[in-house]
C-alpha cells in the first residue's frame, strides 16, 4: 500500500477524514446522550415504582437506589479513564456503552427492589465510564484551539438526553409501564455500538508499537501526582466537587427552595425548566468564549459569575425579574462543570488524558451526592430561604478559588493557560 492510501484510509477502514475526526464528535454526542436519559429516568419510574404492590418500595429504599446508582458511575469514573489511556480510547467506549446498555436492558426484568438496585450499580460502572472517555475523545480528534467548545457541545447531549427521556416518560409509561422505559433507554446501543467499533479511530498504545502511536505508561494515574502536576490536580478535583454539588443540588431542590420563598408549585417547577434552558445557553456560549479568551479565565469568571447570580436568588425580584436571575444562574452554574473538564482536558499530557478527567468525574460524584444531601439539611432545619442561595453562592466561590490554584505546567497547551 502506498504512503497515499495509507493517509486515505484510518483504522477499521474507515476513510481517514471520517473515521479519525468526522465521526467522533456526533458518536461520543450519542453516547453522552445516553447517560443524559440515566440522568432523570429514575426521578421518571420512581413513581411507578412507589406504586408496585409487590415490591414495597418507600421513599428511603429508592434514595437508597438512586445513591447506588451514583456510586456505581463514582467507580466507573475513577476507573474507566485509567483503562482507556492504558488500553485505548475506541475499545474503551465500546465496552463501556455496551456494558451499560446490556445491564440498563435488565433493570426491565428485575423482581424486586434489591435486584433493581443492584442493576443500577452495575449499569453506573459502565455510565461512568463515558463522559472521561468521550471528553478525551473529542479534544484529541477536534480542531486545534477549539477544545472549549468541543467539549461544551459535547454536553448538551447530556442534556438532550434528559428531556427527550421526560418527554418519553410522558407517553411511554401510562401506555405501556415503566419497565419499557429502559428497554428503550437501552436500544440506541444496538445501532451506536456497531457504529462507534466500525468508526471510531484506533489510538495504539506506544507499547504496542506502530506508527501513530500515542505515549502510555503502566499506570497513568501516577502522572496525575508527579512531574508538578499534583497541586493542580488537587485544584482541579476540588473544583469538580464544587461544580457538581452545585448541579445536583439546584437540580433536586430548586423548587422545594422557591417554595419556601413563597412561590407557588407551577412557578416553581417553572424555575427548575428555566434553570436547565439557561444551562444549554451557557454551555454553546461557555466553549466559545473560552477559546476566545482560554480556558483558565473562563472558568474562573464562569464561577464567578454563577457566585453572584446565585447569591442573587435570595432576593425575591418583582414580575419577570425572578426567571430572568434564575436563566442567568443556570447560564453560568452548569457550564462551569464542563469548562472543567475541558481545562482538564488541555492541561495534561495525552496519555494521561481519560484517566485525569476520569479521576476528576469520580470525585466530581461525591459533590453530586452532596448536593441533594446539603439542601435536605437546610430545609429541613427551616433556613432553605434564603440561606440556601448563600450556601450555593458560597461553593461556586469555592469552585473559582481552586481554579485559580492551578498550576501551569510546562506541557498543557497554550489555550489552557
Amino acid at each position: 500500500m502506498t504512503d497515499a492510501s495509507r493517509n486515505r484510509v484510518s483504522a477499521r477502514g474507515a476513510p481517514d477524514g471520517v473515521g479519525r475526526n468526522g465521526w467522533v464528535a456526533p458518536l461520543c454526542w450519542s453516547a453522552v446522550a445516553l447517560e443524559g436519559f440515566d440522568l432523570v429516568v429514575l426521578g421518571v419510574v420512581l413513581p411507578s415504582l412507589l406504586d408496585e404492590p409487590a415490591w414495597g418500595l418507600d421513599p428511603a429504599t429508592a434514595s437508597l437506589i438512586s445513591t447506588a446508582g451514583l456510586l456505581g458511575v463514582l467507580v466507573g469514573a475513577l476507573s474507566a479513564g485509567p483503562l482507556a489511556d492504558r488500553f485505548g480510547r475506541r475499545r474503551a467506549m465500546l465496552y463501556t456503552v455496551v456494558s451499560f446498555s446490556v445491564l440498563t436492558a435488565a433493570c426491565a426484568f428485575a423482581a424486586g427492589p434489591w435486584t433493581f438496585g443492584a442493576l443500577r450499580f452495575l449499569a453506573g460502572l459502565g455510565l461512568g465510564g463515558v463522559l472521561p472517555v468521550a471528553i478525551a475523545l473529542v479534544n484529541e480528534h477536534g480542531r486545534p484551539g477549539r477544545g472549549g467548545t468541543a467539549t461544551t457541545i459535547l454536553m448538551t447531549g447530556y442534556h438532550v438526553g434528559a428531556v427527550v427521556t421526560s418527554l418519553l416518560g410522558i407517553w411511554v409509561i401510562p401506555a405501556f409501564g415503566w419497565q419499557w422505559m429502559f428497554v428503550l433507554g437501552a436500544a440506541p446501543a444496538l445501532v451506536l455500538a456497531p457504529m462507534l467499533a466500525r468508526y471510531l479511530p484506533d489510538d495504539v498504545p506506544a507499547a504496542a508499537g506502530g506508527s501513530g502511536a500515542r505515549p502510555v505508561t503502566r499506570n497513568p494515574i501516577a502522572q496525575l501526582v508527579k512531574d508538578g502536576y499534583l497541586p493542580s490536580s488537587i485544584a482541579f478535583w476540588v473544583a469538580s466537587f464544587m461544580g457538581l454539588l452545585l448541579v445536583y443540588g439546584l437540580n433536586t431542590w430548586l423548587p422545594e427552595i422557591m417554595r419556601a420563598a413563597g412561590y407557588g408549585l407551577g412557578a416553581a417547577l417553572s424555575q427548575l425548566l428555566v434553570l436547565n434552558v439557561g444551562a444549554v445557553i451557557g454551555l454553546l456560549v461557555a466553549g466559545r468564549v473560552a477559546d476566545r479568551i482560554g480556558l483558565r479565565p473562563a472558568t474562573i469568571g464562569w464561577f464567578c459569575a454563577a457566585t453572584v447570580f446565585l447569591a442573587l436568588l435570595a432576593v425575591r425580584l418583582p414580575g419577570g425579574g425572578i426567571y430572568v436571575s434564575v436563566l442567568l444562574a443556570g447560564v453560568f452554574v452548569f457550564s462551569s462543570q464542563v469548562l472543567v473538564y475541558a481545562y482538564i482536558s488541555r492541561h495534561y499530557p495525552d496519555h494521561a488524558r481519560a484517566s485525569a478527567i476520569g479521576v476528576a468525574s469520580g470525585i466530581g460524584r461525591l459533590g453530586a451526592i452532596s448536593g441533594p444531601v446539603l439542601g435536605g439539611l437546610l430545609l429541613q432545619a427551616g433556613v432553605a430561604y434564603p440561606w440556601g442561595f448563600f450556601a450555593f453562592a458560597a461553593v461556586a466561590a469555592l469552585g473559582a478559588l481552586a481554579v485559580l490554584g492551578v498550576r501551569r505546567v510546562g506541557t498543557a497547551t497554550p489555550e489552557a493557560r
